[in-house]
């Protein structure tokens, strides 16, 4: 390799990329690098990563092989470096998108000496014809962009990546490496150098903490689609991302924000290629302000001025969300990144999961709890981030986190981590947090029962603090370096020498105090108690409504449910919907309920709205659009063609009870459906009988009271919910 000095390292800067110094390491790992050596260079996302090579191969003789994942990060830098010099061919990328004639180019430059950097897929590298034709090239080095591929543990793992060093010793070993990440756990970077075998490379570990961004994680709710539109409207002509994990939810939300004048596309890898190329483009170009998104969305995106960064879901990792976090605010400005956490999300993924093998399910798991721990964390965000990257932030207050700057009520903890270690420690170290906090909490789970935990005098000893407490009180234990998770042993617990010394000489340890203990679910609320609404509701419209669907349910002599559930008088209580076609915009009400109940209502709405002088929230009123579900209508055509339930939750991936609450949603909002040739078949008629005539006199259309008035050792939840479907079917559509 070549030894060029710092001047002239400095020159070649300015002159191919314009940049008159270095950011951080940057100049150490091109000296590495010029000098023949290995390298593992871990770097935020922002931090110039592409840089450390693009620069080296510039600098010296040959080709510099980049491995890389995405065909659009190929072309985008690719494009990058092409502007940067006069000849066109001083960078190509090979991978599936090309013809043959343009792969023949390709090769041609490469053998003219003309190519300083090629890009490949590993797929292309591992190709037999492509090994032969590289041993025949001067190659400067290899490159590996985003290394965290190659370990199970981290957020993208690709088999493919696996073989990478393999390929490389056949092609030539003698060259020097460069592997490249912007995230990577202790665990994920030993695992990297190890397939690399880069164990004695020069090492470039980079801080992770992104000081401009500021991390919130809020509840997700049903109205969470509002509280985006919301969102994005109060930070209006800013650029911004949405993720979300299903192509369906991209498609839908993007919609959604467009019906509420907001300039946003949808990008996801089932969109043909062209027009994801015009919606990147749009966003780079800002012509289009939103981009919705799956992960497939943002890998070596340019784009500096991202202001916002909103997980509709949270990822199944903690690296991935760092990662995708990292593309706000590349320019030091501005970045605010909101994240939307529902665990039963997470458990979807989880299940996802169930597939694969048990090493990797495990893996899955254990990724899954940490990105768990980080939303329901009540440590500062950013120091739970870092920690996670086995990076320590000194600070106690980070001053830009939702924990930090609205902190909530401490209690000293020291007494229950001591608790914690100790039942560590009796059960010899041999178990996850999730059982230590069964026997702390006195839940007598599967696990307990099995080794007879259940039987420990400490069992039960923490009963009068919740899971969630003692969920927190583990993880600061882990912050203290009193325990650590043994990662390599599917997350066992573990005391530190640290904790042994904390147990005869303890201090101060402080958590988030605990709310009270919820009154029992099943102690009976009064009718007029509106459960997790707030102030939101208006309570005195909301009698009204109930009133009036009263009156119209003994005139049509039919339960006051059958008109409108709650859910949907709720919603008009916030909505204040005036006319019929509003009235299709509130939650559970369809096209064909807001024609044949919705005026009364909407009149009744109308007149209070006016008596009262109400200011309706015409800013923040989000527009519904038309559910162009296709589960939905091939739910009603399946059923038009009398498919069995299980024929159709297994075409669509569902579980059962996931079909019935489509179907009840579909039926809620005014759709009828005949569903009786499922019904004859699967429910005795006695039984049939005995639930529509409890239906006709109940006041609520509650399946769980309906199962504890008729038996549950006779009846089945099942069966009541699809009654209850033909009840509101028949009578209510």
């Amino acid at each position: 390799m070549q030894n060029i000095s710092d001047k002239e390292i400095q020159k070649m800067l300015k002159k191919f990329f314009g940049y008159n110094s270095f950011k951080g390491d940057q100049l150490k790992v091109i000296k590495s690098l010029l000098k023949g050596k290995d390298c593992f260079v871990i770097m935020p996302t922002g931090g110039g990563k592409s840089l450390c090579y693009q620069l080296p191969a510039l600098l010296t003789e040959g080709t510099a092989i980049i491995i890389s994942p995405l065909i659009a990060l190929m072309k985008n830098q690719v494009d990058a470096i092409r502007n940067f010099g006069t000849e066109l061919g001083i960078a190509h990328f090979m991978n599936s998108s090309l013809s043959k004639s343009e792969i023949k180019l390709v090769k041609d430059d490469l053998m003219a000496g003309k190519t300083k950097l090629l890009y490949v897929a590993p797929e292309t590298l591992t190709k037999e014809e492509n090994v032969e034709f590289f041993r025949d090239i001067n190659i400067s080095f290899f490159a590996i962009d985003e290394a965290h591929c190659i370990s199970e543990w981290g957020h993208d793992f690709r088999p493919e990546y696996r073989r990478i060093r393999a390929i490389i010793d056949i092609i030539d070993k003698k060259v020097p490496l460069i592997a490249l990440t912007a995230t990577a756990t202790p665990k994920v970077q030993s695992d990297i150098q190890k397939n690399l075998h880069i164990e004695k490379a020069d090492l470039y570990v980079s801080s992770f903490n992104r000081a401009n961004l500021y991390y919130e994680v809020r509840e997700k709710t049903k109205d969470i689609d509002k509280e985006i539109v919301k969102f994005v409207k109060q930070h209006s002509n800013k650029s911004g991302i949405i993720y979300c994990l299903s192509r369906k939810k991209v498609e839908e939300l993007a919609e959604f924000l467009q019906a509420n004048k907001i300039k946003a596309l949808p990008y996801h890898a089932g969109l043909d290629s062209h027009t994801r190329v015009d919606h990147q483009d749009a966003f780079l170009m800002e012509n289009c302000d939103v981009i919705v998104a799956t992960i497939a969305f943002g890998m070596g995106i340019d784009k500096p001025d991202v202001r916002f960064v909103i997980h509709y879901d949270m990822p199944k990792s903690l690296e991935g969300y760092y990662q995708e976090t990292g593309r706000a605010g590349r320019d030091d400005g501005e970045g605010l990144c909101v994240a939307f956490y529902d665990i039963k999300d997470l458990y979807k993924l989880e299940k996802f999961s169930t597939k694969k093998s048990v090493a990797e399910q495990e893996i899955v798991k254990q990724l899954i709890a940490e990105t768990a721990s980080y939303a329901e964390s009540t440590n500062c965000r950013r120091k739970h981030l870092l920690h996670y990257f086995g990076e320590t932030y000194e600070q106690d207050n980070c001053q830009s986190c939702d924990i930090c700057l609205h902190p909530k009520p401490k209690m000293n903890a020291s007494e229950q981590v001591q608790m914690a270690i100790e039942v560590i420690q009796t059960v010899k170290e041999q178990f996850q947090d999730t059982h230590i906090i069964d026997i702390l909490t006195g839940n007598k789970s599967t696990s307990v029962v099995k080794f007879k935990h259940n039987k420990l005098k400490m069992f039960g000893e923490g009963e009068e603090y919740d899971e969630k407490f003692w969920g927190s009180v583990i993880r600061a234990a882990i912050f203290e370096e009193l325990i650590y998770k043994d990662i390599e042993n599917y997350g066992l617990l573990k005391v530190t020498p640290k904790g042994e010394k904390f147990m005869d000489n303890p201090y101060a340890i402080n958590v988030q105090k605990p709310d009270k203990k919820e009154a029992d679910e099943d102690e009976e609320m009064p009718d007029d108690v509106l459960i997790n609404k707030g102030d939101a509701i208006d309570k005195a419209l909301f009698a009204l409504l109930k009133d009036l669907r009263k009156t119209i349910s003994q005139k049509e002599n039919l339960p006051p449910f059958v008109i409108f559930q709650d859910p949907s008088l709720e919603d008009m209580c916030i909505q204040y919907p005036t006319s019929i076609d509003e009235m299709t915009n509130i939650s559970g009400v369809g096209v064909g309920k807001a024609q044949k109940y919705g005026k009364p209502f909407a009149d009744l709405i109308k007149k209070y709205v006016d008596d009262n002088e109400i200011e309706r929230p015409q800013d923040y009123i989000v527009k519904s659009v038309v559910k162009k579900s296709a589960i939905k209508v091939f739910i009603i055509q399946s059923i038009d063609r009398k498919l069995s339930f299980e024929d159709i939750a297994i075409a669509k991936g569902l579980e059962i009870d996931e079909l019935l609450t489509e179907i009840e949603t579909i039926v809620a909002s005014g759709t009828k459906l005949d569903i009786n040739y499922y019904i004859e078949e699967n429910i005795e008629p006695y039984h049939q009988d005995e639930i529509l005539e409890y239906f006709a006199e109940a006041e609520t259309d509650c399946c769980e009271a309906c199962l504890r008035e008729l038996g549950e050792d006779e009846y089945t939840i099942e069966e009541i919910r699809i009654m209850r479907i033909k009840y509101m079917s028949d009578v209510g559509n």
